[in-house]
């Protein structure tokens, strides 16, 4: 599809308000396409701009995440043909974001202003309902709709695409799924068909499970680079380096991210409520309020288990992000709580300076 305009970018009558409202008609808006360390390709539909964020910005910010990501729709100035500076970052409709890696209690944005999420996961050992159930937390966190798109169906025969759906509609019978061959372009059709014009796909999933590949068959193009698959471990290499969004000829928007390897939770209470709304509300009927279901008297999930109601490895996978997400709350609780004892030692040091002079 031809872009021209910022409408086949996605822009929504939210933003539009939001420019008039707040003054910023004199600015040029734009949305990140592409994103490169501290550097950002911003498209207005008709030009594409090589831009970077002003220095009030850049010093002001708390975290990476008020930093532009990919998705964001941004106000800038224009200074050459083809070169901006982003002043400020327009209110997001979502946020896909994960827990940063090697980085405790702070977070990375994987898109924005997204709104469905295509979790790719190939057939083979990168099959996992324990990642999937991580992937849907997040997105639902997000407020994203979740899609699971289980690619690499020609590599497997019948039986183990079956165990895999059962393995699957076991643990959760409400999620949505696809089943893909990027090679016959079995499935394409139903993700084409999922796709609609000026909404925007996050595609996401670890690095080999055809992640690139799939949006170059939804391009029709070979735009990406793709690995050649190892004849050892039937995985792809790891070829993305960056998130960049694209527009399809039917006028969705797709993202295509890095592979990723950890997906640690953040303040992810309402995307586990909705992963594992069954254990949730069995666990509303528990005789003790805090009750951890391990092995308390009166435990309604533990009956619910012992009973075959809910899988125990959902169960233990529950567990484990609940704890992730309760320890990623206590990091950002305690580094609050130093911030601000450190704020109370330097205005103390500086009004000590202040009695000293006089």
């Amino acid at each position: 599809m031809s872009i021209t305009t910022l409408k086949d970018l996605g822009l929504t009558e939210e933003i539009s308000c939001f420019l008039k409202d707040n003054n910023l008609s004199e600015l040029t808006v734009g949305r990140v396409t592409r994103e490169n360390r501290d550097r950002y390709v911003v498209s207005t539909g008709e030009t594409e701009y090589d831009a970077e964020i002003t220095g009030n910005l850049r010093f002001t910010a708390l975290s990476r995440t008020d930093f532009p990501a990919v998705g964001d729709w941004v106000a800038m100035t224009l200074y050459e043909p083809d070169q901006a500076i982003i002043h400020r970052i327009l209110p997001r409709k979502s946020v896909l974001e994960r827990q940063a890696v090697g980085k405790p209690g702070e977070k990375q944005i994987i898109s924005a202003n997204v709104d469905f999420a295509l979790i790719v996961q190939s057939i083979d050992n990168n099959f996992s309902v324990n990642r999937l159930e991580r992937y849907m937390t997040i997105c639902f966190t997000a407020g994203i709709e979740p899609v699971l798109v289980i690619s690499k169906v020609d590599l497997a025969g019948e039986e183990e695409v079956n165990n895999a759906i059962n393995e699957l509609t076991k643990r959760d019978r409400t999620v949505k799924y696809i089943l893909l061959s990027n090679i016959t372009h079995h499935g394409l059709d139903q993700i084409m068909d999922l796709i609609q014009k000026g909404k925007t796909y996050c595609v996401i999933g670890s690095s080999g499970v055809g992640k690139s590949t799939l949006i170059n068959n939804l391009l029709r193009k070979d735009l990406l680079k793709t690995g050649q698959i190892s004849r050892s471990t039937n995985k792809g290499r790891h070829i993305t380096g960056h998130r960049e969004l694209f527009v399809l000829e039917n006028g969705g928007i797709v993202i295509d991210n890095p592979g990723m390897r950890e997906l640690g939770m953040t303040e992810s209470t309402e995307g586990i409520k909705t992963t594992f709304q069954e254990i949730l509300n069995l666990s509303l009927q528990c005789k003790f309020p805090d009750c951890r279901h391990i092995n308390e008297a009166g435990c309604t999930v533990l009956e619910a288990l012992e009973k075959g109601i809910i899988d125990r490895k959902s169960l233990e996978n529950f567990r484990k992000i609940e704890r992730e997400q309760q320890l990623f709350q206590s990091t950002v609780a305690e580094r609050r709580r130093k911030d601000r004892q450190f704020g109370r030692l330097c205005k103390q040091i500086i009004n000590e300076k202040k009695k000293n002079k006089f």
